[in-house]
């Protein structure tokens, strides 16, 4: 795993096509899609730990950004076109915006924007916006755990967003923008935090170009919440031949939880799952 800080301007697919060059291997995964305008937390995962990316699809994100108010645009950032005309009468407050917040935070229905990577019979939905085919896309329950006003200067207000994957953060800004009467857009977007990974484990290309072997985290050390066993060399032959394998019975563990079996040199060889009290199956193995 390496966690990038994702450069404004580019696709997710760009930095995974970049990690593929500087790691010499065409099994490169990411974390969660980051729009082009965004920068930030990007866990990248590679060679056998692109096996681990069904583990991390529904972790928490954070994310620091930036609403323009005055208009709204057809993407609902500012990479789109404006869709209203500008209001420069509407000076957003601390006070005018704090009960305007409340109907984002918890858990609601959230309906993705027009250009996003959605999928609508199988095509995503920012190709239909391309041809001008408006199209309806179904809300999806969301949760934001977290929502505070960080700070007003002008026409821009700056949030900080805790909220589940799948969340848009423009979608509160274009709706913000309804409620407020006015319109907005996001402005900028960074994402500080991804799961287990933050913003201060995250480098940027130039630094990888420079150094990639210092910003990699070793599979075993992923999934900090699973349970870990070390085996040696004979339960490591076993549990690649799809074996099940004994664990201590000193320990006491959540039958139904994960547990990962990193080999004695370090390396992460499986994850798996309990069939029997200190018996455990194998069912992923790299």
């Amino acid at each position: 795993m390496i966690v990038v800080d994702k450069p404004a301007g580019w696709t997710s697919h760009d930095v995974v096509n970049r990690m593929r060059r500087l790691a010499n291997t065409k099994k490169v995964g990411h974390l969660g899609t980051l729009d082009p305008m965004a920068t930030g937390v990007l866990p990248v995962v590679i060679g056998k730990a692109t096996r681990l990316q069904q583990f991390f699809v529904r972790n928490e994100k954070v994310y620091e950004g930036v609403i323009r108010f005055g208009f709204a645009t057809d993407s609902y950032d500012r990479d789109g076109t404006p869709t209203t005309p500008e209001r420069t009468d509407f000076v957003p407050t601390v006070i005018g915006l704090e009960p305007l917040l409340d109907a984002f935070r918890g858990t609601f229905d959230q309906t993705p924007p027009p250009v996003s990577a959605k999928k609508v019979g199988g095509k995503k939905a920012y190709e239909f916006a391309r041809q001008n085919i408006a199209v309806e896309l179904k809300p999806v329950t969301v949760t934001v755990s977290a929502l505070d006003l960080l700070s007003v200067d002008g026409q821009r207000a700056r949030i900080r967003m805790a909220c589940s994957a799948g969340t848009y953060v423009r979608s509160v800004a274009h709706e913000l923008g309804i409620a407020a009467g006015c319109g907005a857009h996001l402005d900028d977007l960074r994402r500080i935090q991804s799961g287990d990974f933050n913003i201060d484990q995250a480098r940027t290309l130039e630094q990888l170009e420079a150094d990639l072997a210092s910003a990699l985290i070793p599979a075993a050390n992923l999934l900090p919440d699973f349970a870990t066993e070390i085996v040696d060399a004979t339960t490591v032959g076993m549990i690649r031949q799809g074996r099940e394998f004994r664990v201590s019975p000193f320990r006491v563990r959540d039958i139904a939880q994960n547990l990962k079996a990193v080999s004695e040199t370090g390396e992460l060889v499986a994850i798996a799952k309990a069939s029997a009290p200190n018996l455990y199956h194998p069912f992923l193995v790299l």
